[in-house]
């Protein structure tokens, strides 16, 4: 006999990854909690680069606007060399393209980020549960069973752990967190006011081993100071404001936030056991350099949310493997990316602040994966597994492609007469996310079920030269490509991820 589940997941951390999980799960219809151990959401603007794949994910959960409203462009870095400030561009500023519409990071501090997505949660009717700890879970073959700081127990068909670098799921799993930790290098961070510094650089200091990045739409910046080997940290503000001044001269006040950070570079050995999942810093923390544990954490959620509700739904339970074969070697690779730019600005290697197209994420592919066979049909520029890119392209209330994906659907895209034609033929389950099938065709007019290639950029960027379906998955991602025996191929290339 089984016991009645009370909820779909309970996830555990209210942070990027467990509230983008959240919400991910909130409009795919399913009964979520979210339950958080802090009091209150945090405060500091800790992880403040939001990477062009993440805007990607926000706009699709159609957020991005509020980020962008609340965030800026990163500022040239001042590099102060004595009595002299040698201005300098970490990273180069890209111009927007009919496939990439969000070339540049963000900066954005991270409680601002929490709040856009807390929003996003609220809207979708679901409270965060704050002062509420995970203390222990029991998992049988039909679901788990967690019980709360409050006393209460909570079943529910899946856990997941987004639960920061100290996760209490994972430490309850047992898996291994594999990697170091250098409790000899430490660095404060810390949220405050400047007296006197302009607001349109990124101050830094390299004599002093310290730095300021002005935060947007606020007079704070975050200052980071790195302390020397055998040094005590005291996060006092007095003394703060002490060894700022006589490092750079300068006074800071107002203080908000601190923090101490140590290099912490570990992935965990798996990122699911049984109906238990860990995703973001539970399973993998980072250096800060390059922006990219933030952005990783809100693109695992992001590939998992779906899947959850997909096997909820009916598919087959391998679907939720193939989340640790997709998203484990993405985070070890973005792991190496930033330590060794950790490692170069640690040698004082000027090398170490430039940013360029591997941390902007959008070249992250599954190809290769248990979702995407290397011997997949492909077209001349994307396989399957690729981000699918976005196009300019005609249809009912849109003239690009990203807004036909917006949403927890599945969508295809037929080109070519003979593809058109079999596209309401194929086949699709009731269950689970839905299926938005169109036509794309070339020339002008709109039409119902169709998108118009008016000017050819679409069928350029996809690589399309002769009849072929390309499904596209929830999170963006180029699912199947189908250039012959359309029912029978269709059928067998998303049977992995469609329920029976």
């Amino acid at each position: 006999m089984t016991t009645p589940h009370d909820i779909d997941v309970l996830v555990a951390g209210a942070g990027p990854t467990g509230s983008t999980l959240a919400a991910d799960l909130l409009r795919r219809g399913l009964r979520v909690r979210v339950v958080n151990k802090a009091p209150h959401a945090f405060e500091g603007s800790r992880a403040k680069g939001v990477q062009p794949r993440t805007q990607e994910v926000l706009e699709d959960f159609g957020v991005l606007h509020e980020a962008l409203a609340e965030g800026g462009p990163y500022p040239l870095a001042g590099l102060h060399l004595g009595p002299v400030t040698a201005p300098w561009k970490m990273q180069q500023r890209s111009k927007p393209t009919p496939d990439v519409p969000y070339p540049n990071i963000l900066l954005l501090p991270q409680h601002r980020t929490d709040a856009v997505l807390h929003r996003l949660v609220e809207r979708l009717g679901l409270a965060i549960e704050y002062g509420v700890a995970l203390e222990a879970f029991e998992q049988d073959a039909d679901g788990v069973t967690t019980t709360l700081s409050t006393g209460e127990r909570v079943r529910s068909t899946y856990l997941v752990g987004a639960d920061g670098g100290a996760s209490a799921v994972r430490i309850a799993t047992g898996l291994g967190f594999v990697g170091e930790t250098d409790d000899s290098d430490k660095t404060l961070i810390i949220d405050c006011a400047i007296d006197g510094l302009s607001r349109d650089r990124w101050h830094m200091w390299p004599r002093a081993s310290a730095g300021a990045c002005p935060l947007p739409h606020s007079d704070q910046f975050q200052v980071m100071i790195r302390l020397k080997p055998g040094d005590t940290p005291d996060v006092d503000h007095a003394a703060l404001a002490g060894k700022f001044h006589e490092l750079t001269g300068l006074k800071l006040r107002d203080i908000t936030w601190t923090s101490v950070f140590r290099p912490n570079v570990r992935l965990v050995e798996h990122y699911r056991q049984g109906r238990v999942f860990l995703a973001g810093d539970a399973a993998h923390v980072h250096t800060p350099a390059g922006a990219q544990g933030l952005n990783t954490g809100v693109q695992d959620a992001y590939n998992l949310a779906w899947k959850l509700g997909q096997a909820i739904a009916g598919a087959p339970d391998s679907l939720l493997d193939s989340y640790e074969a997709e998203r484990l070697p993405i985070a070890a690779g973005v792991l190496g990316k930033s330590s060794e730019l950790y490692a170069n600005l640690s040698q004082g290697r000027v090398g170490g602040l430039k940013r360029g197209d591997e941390e902007r994420q959008l070249g992250l592919t599954y190809h290769g994966g248990p979702l995407a066979p290397a011997d997949a049909p492909a077209t001349k520029t994307l396989q399957v597994g690729d981000r699918a890119p976005d196009a300019p392209c005609t249809a009912r209330g849109t003239r690009r492609l990203f807004d036909i994906y917006r949403g927890p659907h599945f969508t295809l895209l037929a080109f070519g007469p003979a593809a058109t034609a079999a596209l309401p033929q194929l086949p699709w389950p009731a269950q689970g996310a839905e299926l938005r099938r169109y036509a794309v065709r070339s020339g002008r007019g709109i039409d119902s079920g169709h998108i118009t290639d008016d000017t050819g950029q679409l069928a350029d960027i996809y690589g399309v030269e002769c009849d072929a379906l390309v499904l596209i998955r929830p999170d963006g991602y180029v699912g199947a490509i189908v250039t012959t025996d359309w029912t029978a191929s269709f059928a067998t290339a998303t049977a992995t991820f469609t329920p029976r």
